[in-house]
């Protein structure tokens, strides 16, 4: 609904710019309850004469710089200052998505105002930036106080807009125009041709947050983008961490929580280097959806915040030669659920047309293959180290999920969630493990969970207990507990993928954080293999 939305606020050139008068653009803005509300500027700030604001992220600062990351504890430390959205009158926190379509890409920036001219400029001529796209704008408020009698958090104001025509494959500029003000120009690559033959790039993390160890991160992968064009992100779950703010949680004075939302401005700020230049995809964890783990969001600002297809916790999407499928880990996904007859349905028919898409990508937040000690493998019930309610088990996740990514031929389940590096080998069923990458019928299962948060090195409260048993799991071909990093996926053909995980502040992958996957060219499921074989012997006998 959003997208058709913004589909309908795209024009095809400056000339033909709608001005929006601001009687019908103050209709585009979510109100919040009551009447102080103003569509000019952030609250705070009609009329007001202030320097200008003035916010870095330091992203060529080493270790030692940022506040108490302990290496050998595997401790992330402190967040680094957060961002104050009200003061940001420039268009920021830049994110782009893709929605399905090769054609298209969506936007979305946030500034502290909101004019008639809200709009971004693109096109594939850096001078000529003949297409234009108007945006809706929405703003939010979080915890009422009611001694206060004010809200403790006003958002900015979050603009969304849609490009469409865009050429399939080829390298396109924008330029956003908002608040009063202008980005720089802005260079991105379009999604590849459904089917094209064009090599695929994606950098994949999990479990990030705006620790300093995030800022190294992402620098990493500011570096990597300096040395080859990557068309996306896939981001596995647990964004921000606005839930545990320098590790704790606001109270009010009836004890209950609530996620600190500058925390999320931060992210956005932090990440917009990497996500303003290609498509930033992402599937929410358990510290966006979780009532107790994500604070009362409850998945509502993950939602107001990030453009998703579908619904936006589950859904697809195709990059050239490669199909991707977001599952989210906190529903069920069994037979009777909405989420599982969907899955269901999307698998199929991309299995109707694995001449198009060869590799067939699913990514979600918890794994079901896990060697760490920490959170277990996922069966839909949470373990004794989560700490809020007992809530009732969500379905499918162990007698069902599985099963579905063996049918329908998956070649690699990204995850996060454990923070760790874990690649696995193809496996099914647990034991059923194939250990060579080489021609692969089952599916490689890689967890990221390594991205910015404090590692699972330790079992929790000991700081002494290795995560890890010293008994390997048959299933496990690398893992590691006591690295930051991020990894990458390089689809070079319909036959071949390479995956590599960069540790935080190394230049090139460690050896063995390299896999080279390969699988049959056109090679079907296995169990549309055996079905076409139970086919033709049966026609045999019959004749």
């Amino acid at each position: 609904m959003r997208l058709a939305l913004l589909l309908l606020l795209v024009t095809v050139n400056c000339e033909l710019d709608i001005k929006l008068p601001a009687d019908i653009l103050s209709d585009l803005v979510e109100r919040p309850e009551g009447n102080s509300f103003s569509y000019n500027l952030a609250e705070g700030e009609v009329g007001e004469e202030e320097e200008e604001y003035e916010y870095e992220i330091n992203y060529d600062w080493k270790i030692d710089q940022f506040q108490e990351i302990n290496s050998t504890l595997g401790k992330c430390g402190k967040e680094i200052p957060q961002l104050d959205v009200s003061k940001m009158k420039a268009p920021h926190q830049i994110r782009l998505s893709y929605t399905g379509k090769a054609t298209e890409m969506a936007i979305t920036w946030t500034t502290n105002g909101v004019t008639e001219h809200e709009q971004v400029n693109y096109g594939p001529v850096e001078t000529d930036l003949n297409y234009t796209s108007t945006s809706i704008s929405h703003q939010y408020k979080w915890r009422y106080d009611q001694e206060a009698g004010d809200w403790y958090y006003t958002s900015g104001f979050i603009h969304e807009a849609l490009m469409i025509n865009l050429i399939p494959g080829m390298i396109h500029y924008y330029q956003i125009e908002s608040n009063g003000m202008k980005s720089d120009i802005i260079k991105f690559v379009a999604a590849p041709a459904e089917g094209s033959n064009t090599p695929v790039s994606f950098l994949h993390v999990g479990d990030v947050g705006t620790f300093g160890t995030s800022v190294m991160v992402t620098n990493d992968m500011m570096k990597r983008m300096k040395e080859k064009q990557f068309h996306g992100m896939i981001h596995c779950g647990d964004i921000s961490y606005a839930n545990k703010y320098d590790g704790e949680r606001p109270e009010d004075k009836n004890n209950k929580t609530f996620a600190e939302q500058k925390v999320w401005d931060t992210w956005g700020q932090m990440v917009e280097p990497v996500g303003s230049k290609m498509a930033y995809m992402a599937v929410p964890g358990n510290h966006e959806l979780d009532i107790w783990d994500s604070t009362n969001e409850n998945g509502t600002i993950y939602a107001k915040r990030f453009i998703m297809p579908g619904n936006e916790r589950y859904f697809s999407f195709s990059v050239g030669m490669v199909h991707f499928v977001a599952v989210s880990t906190d529903e069920s996904i069994d037979a009777e659920s909405t989420q599982g007859q969907w899955f269901k349905n999307v698998l199929t028919e991309v299995n109707k047309n694995r001449d198009k898409w060869p590799w067939l990508v699913v990514f979600q937040h918890r794994p079901i293959y896990n060697s760490n000690k920490i959170h277990g493998n996922w069966t839909g019930k949470n373990t004794p180290q989560y700490s809020g309610p007992d809530l009732p088990p969500f379905k499918g996740w162990k007698e069902h999920y599985e099963s579905l990514l063996v049918e329908h031929g998956v070649d690699i389940v990204l995850n996060g969630h454990v923070h760790h590096y874990e690649r696995t080998w193809p496996v099914r069923n647990r034991d059923e493990t194939v250990k060579s990458y080489k021609n692969v019928k089952y599916p490689v299962h890689i967890t990221c969970g390594h991205g910015g948060q404090s590692l699972y090195k330790f079992v929790p409260k000991t700081d002494k207990e290795d995560s890890y048993n010293e008994t390997l799991p048959l299933f496990v071909a690398a893992r590691s507990n006591s690295l930051w990093g991020h990894c990458e996926l390089e689809f070079y053909n319909r036959t071949t993928v390479k995956h590599a995980m960069y540790v935080m502040g190394e230049d090139t992958p460690r050896e063995e954080h390299v896999a080279v996957i390969t699988k049959s060219s056109g090679a079907l499921p296995v169990s549309l293999f055996n079905f076409y074989l139970i086919v033709i012997a049966t026609s045999f006998v019959l004749i």
